[in-house]
């Protein structure tokens, strides 16, 4: 059977003999891989010109693309299941790469929808403010490229690999190309068939590729996007391509590491973290038998328990059945392919030049599977004799379940070993002190990109060591590659251009579709509470009439809200040491009476409020005093139809109070929610 490809908008077999493809466990023949024949550049140009309607979706169109496209793909989960079984992963393992990734499309739809407005392009910050009289005002926005990203992936995360990216870069309006490794690129193609069969997202936005692909990167321009998920050899070599320099392409690369995990000092045996660290370094060596980026590698353990770490990992490994992870009961199956096997016996040979063997099977009791023609590998722990001076260990990795122990006396050092990694994905700690935890952190935190502390009042709910997080950056500086992705909204705008503008403030409101301070303010003909979501317009102003505080204001606020602070009820103890000239107007009242003053109390489109935001007194008010107050549309978020709820959006407005000079004394962003228009 031919792994096909999807290229242009169609499904191809690639040309020549292929790839053959194997079960991990029996070696059988899964299928044929080859991109013989594919024309990358014409693939390329495809996206290009066909990523035109993605962009021109909204963030909230293209979120619920991917809430629908996450549905879609659960329906149809049990078939991924029996295909990732013959990459070597278990259920578990099936389950993080299967519903995981399915998880970052459900993670950026949300993101999507409730984070990010509903245009097609971003507003990033506040305006800054360029000239004397504020006619000159500067911003910036995020506009998607207008180019394609490039998803290359050499780790054995055939549908996490491809999702949690491309969850990113269709939020972000950008179409994708991906390459899966081709030794699991099977499981890959069959949930890309149900993707492009599924309709939801423009033709054009996804192209796949399973098998080589050589040449590709010679065709990529400016506008286009580069990630890269695998050796840090290979990135290297791809990141220096003459092409992505002398175009200064974005290049993204997420590298194995040699990442850490660090038991405290504090910590002693008998202790529920002890057992937390035994079962999270147990964990990240089987776990898709250990075949992740971010497995624990090192282990740094104190001194003084380097024996009793070594026994009790020992003693758990010892429990781990391996075999075809079809069969009941199996915890562990191989690696990928035979070729990852090779090259992890070497590298485990390396690292015994200096390390000592503590724990090693020399013959696997497998449960089903062939120990001829599956790629299984025994968990293996090492101990550095000397991790300080010793270099080897902080330089080879093994790409499987292999770890090994190294000893550290203080914090100090124990940093110095987490940072002799020259660079990870991810480190851990598991400590109940926070003094201990703080030390570390901030010791080692420059060379990881995430750190997990751990400890028995959070394990219980802990995603772990090794899990990535759709909503917290996944990247590292140096050997892990010095690249960043997901992370919430700052991996979305990994695949936009944020372009600085400048002008007067009623042009960049009108650009943004946000109002700017010092635009235009067209006094509004009716209550803007009488109209619907549709028929505001951004800069629609109201001016109210206006109120003179007085002291039955201050004493009757005070006695209702119980806020009895000195300077709104003591006019003895207001003095030259306090910031008050006299008895003031509580803050909260004066934002109160504003509303007051601009509410419209009819029935109407207004449906209630919804929300404060940067509130901020900014002169006191005293008694004898008068407000007014300028009501503006600020920012208009429309919100999906419902057939629980009224159609609806939300309206930011700006609540702007001034005193009898004119001078403000409160802002405020008040947020309503406001009926649309009746179909």
């Amino acid at each position: 059977m031919k792994i096909q490809n999807y290229s242009c908008g169609e499904w191809v077999d690639g040309t020549g003999q292929g790839q053959e493809l194997l079960n991990a466990s029996t070696g059988d023949i899964v299928g044929l891989a080859s991109s013989e024949g594919l024309d990358f550049k014409l693939m390329i140009d495809y996206a290009r010109k066909n990523g035109h309607q993605l962009r021109s979706w909204t963030f909230h169109q293209r979120a619920r693309a991917l809430k629908a496209m996450a549905l879609y793909l659960l329906e149809r989960k049990e078939k991924y299941y029996q295909l990732s079984y013959k990459t070597g992963a278990t259920k578990v393992d099936s389950w993080i790469d299967i519903e995981g990734g399915i998880g970052n499309l459900f993670v950026y739809s949300s993101k999507g929808r409730r984070e990010m407005p509903d245009t097609s392009f971003y507003v990033d910050g506040k305006a800054e403010i360029l000239s004397k009289n504020g006619s000159f005002i500067g911003h910036h926005l995020y506009v998607p490229k207008e180019g394609v990203a490039i998803h290359i992936n050499a780790f054995n995360f055939p549908v996490w690999g491809m999702l949690e990216k491309i969850a990113v870069n269709l939020l972000a309006g950008v179409p994708a190309i991906v390459k899966p490794a081709t030794l699991s690129c099977y499981l890959t193609e069959a949930v890309f068939k149900d993707m492009i069969a599924s309709k939801i997202f423009p033709e054009g936005s996804l192209q796949l590729i399973c098998g080589s692909a050589r040449g590709i990167l010679d065709h990529v321009d400016s506008q286009d996007v580069v990630t890269f998920t695998g050796s840090a050899y290979t990135g290297r070599c791809l990141k220096s391509h003459p092409n992505i320099i002398e175009k200064s392409i974005p290049f993204n690369m997420e590298a194995d590491s040699l990442n850490c995990s660090i038991l405290g000092l504090d910590v002693t045996p008998d202790s529920p973290e002890f057992d937390i660290f035994i079962k999270e370094v147990a964990k990240e060596m089987t776990v898709k038998a250990g075949q992740k980026c971010t497995a624990i590698r090192r282990t740094i353990v104190p001194e003084n328990l380097i024996e009793e770490v070594g026994k009790a990992l020992s003693k758990r490994l010892e429990k781990i059945s391996i075999g075809d992870p079809t069969l009941e009961g199996v915890r562990m199956g191989p690696l990928a392919g035979l070729e990852q096997l090779k090259e992890v016996r070497e590298k485990v040979a390396e690292l015994q030049a200096q390390c000592e063997t503590l724990y090693q099977q020399t013959e696997l009791n497998l449960i089903g599977g062939s120990q001829e023609k599956g790629a299984f590998l025994s968990p293996t722990i090492l101990s550095a004799k000397n991790p300080l001076q010793d270099e080897k260990v902080h330089e080879i990795e093994a790409f499987g379940p292999v770890t090994t122990l190294m000893p550290y006396k203080t914090n100090e050092e124990a940093i110095t070993l987490a940072k002799k990694g020259q660079g990870s994905l991810v480190g851990s700690l598991v400590t109940k002190d926070p003094k201990v935890a703080k030390e570390i952190v901030l010791g080692s935190a420059s060379y990881h990109g995430r750190l997990l502390v751990l400890n028995s009042t959070c394990a219980k709910e802990s995603t772990g060591h090794g899990s990535p997080m759709p909503q917290l950056v996944h990247g590292g500086p140096g050997r892990a590659g010095g690249g960043e992705e997901m992370g919430g909204l700052r991996g979305v705008f990994h695949y936009m251009q944020r372009t600085a503008i400048q002008g007067d403030p009623t042009t960049l409101s009108y650009i943004t579709e946000v109002y700017q301070p010092g635009a235009d303010r067209p006094e509004a003909e009716v209550h803007p509470f009488t109209k619907f979501f549709e028929e505001l317009e951004i800069g629609e102003t109201l001016t109210t009439h206006r109120r003179t505080i007085t002291e039955a204001d201050i004493v009757n606020f005070g006695n209702l809200s119980w806020d009895h602070f000195y300077a709104h009820t003591d006019e003895t103890a207001i003095d030259d040491e306090t910031f008050f000239e006299a008895r003031v107007a509580h803050g909260y009242f004066i934002i109160s009476a504003a509303a007051g003053l601009f509410v419209s109390p009819g029935k109407g489109p207004v449906l209630a409020n919804y929300g404060l935001d940067e509130l901020r007194f900014t002169k006191p008010v005293y008694v004898g005093q008068t407000i007014g107050v300028k009501l503006t549309v600020k920012e208009k978020i429309a919100q999906e139809d419902r057939e629980d709820q009224i159609p609806r959006g939300v309206v930011k407005w700006q609540v702007e109070v001034t005193d009898q000079d004119g001078e403000i004394c409160a802002l405020a962003t008040i947020l309503t929610l406001v009926k649309k228009k009746p179909h």
